[in-house]
């Protein structure tokens, strides 16, 4: 499979994401922000980081960049788009994926590994996942709590659009267990089509076990199945 990294200014996760595709095999390129053209892709990251170190909001700067007119118009076309941290934040700028990424509740920034848990495994994203199973991942970020309003979060539950929540090693979903403060421990959502999924975790950050561990590599092993 062909994919495609989208690199901003400011971004830090990028070459993280880019390793973790060519280890799983993707035939990876990386393309700057101010192209104007998208090469062939099955796969679009738009991968973690500060773009434009966060200014006016986080993802609203990198939400106008040149590229982002073809990342949108291959997302409609049905490419499969996948927006990490930062790059969630761009995606519900751009409109791709409804609500907005708020600051943390205790308006510090996190840095650590938390669970989450699979709520649903019927997408190009999840099917290697278990229904329910239980991943423990990095998250990094200062605005993760993830709100939307009472219709789209109607609409994200009747319709399964919920990838991932927030959840303790036994896959408790409640308040001791929502890092963030995100609405109902939200961690991460697909559009309608389940063509697009952003997420707050790195599934990037683990794949390999001399560094942390490999509950990440069966989201790149869904995309390539």
């Amino acid at each position: 499979m062909k994919s495609s990294v989208i690199v901003f200014p400011g971004s830090n996760c990028d070459r993280d994401i880019a390793n973790a595709l060519e280890k799983m095999q993707f035939k990876n390129q990386m393309v700057w922000h101010k192209e104007t053209n998208l090469p062939k892709s099955d796969l679009i990251v738009i991968p973690g980081g500060f773009s434009y170190g966060d200014y006016l909001r986080s993802g609203a700067i990198a939400g106008k960049s040149l590229i982002i007119e073809e990342v949108i118009r291959a997302a409609n076309s049905g490419c499969l788009v996948l927006g990490i941290c930062n790059g969630f934040q761009i995606l519900t700028e751009t409109g791709l994926l409804k609500g907005t990424l708020l600051r943390n509740k205790h308006l510090k920034f996190i840095n650590k590994d938390i669970n989450i848990k699979v709520i649903n495994n019927q997408t190009r994203f999840t099917s290697k996942y278990k229904l329910n199973q239980v991943l423990k991942i990095n998250i990094a970020h200062n605005e993760g709590n993830y709100f939307t309003n009472s219709t789209h979060l109607d609409e994200l539950k009747n319709e399964n659009l919920i990838a991932f929540k927030y959840c303790d090693e036994k896959g408790n979903i409640n308040n001791q267990s929502n890092p963030n403060g995100a609405i109902e421990n939200i961690a991460g959502i697909f559009n309608s089509k389940k063509n697009i999924l952003g997420m707050m975790p790195h599934p990037e950050r683990m794949i390999d076990k001399l560094i942390s561990n490999t509950d990440g590599v069966n989201l790149f092993s869904s995309i390539l199945n």
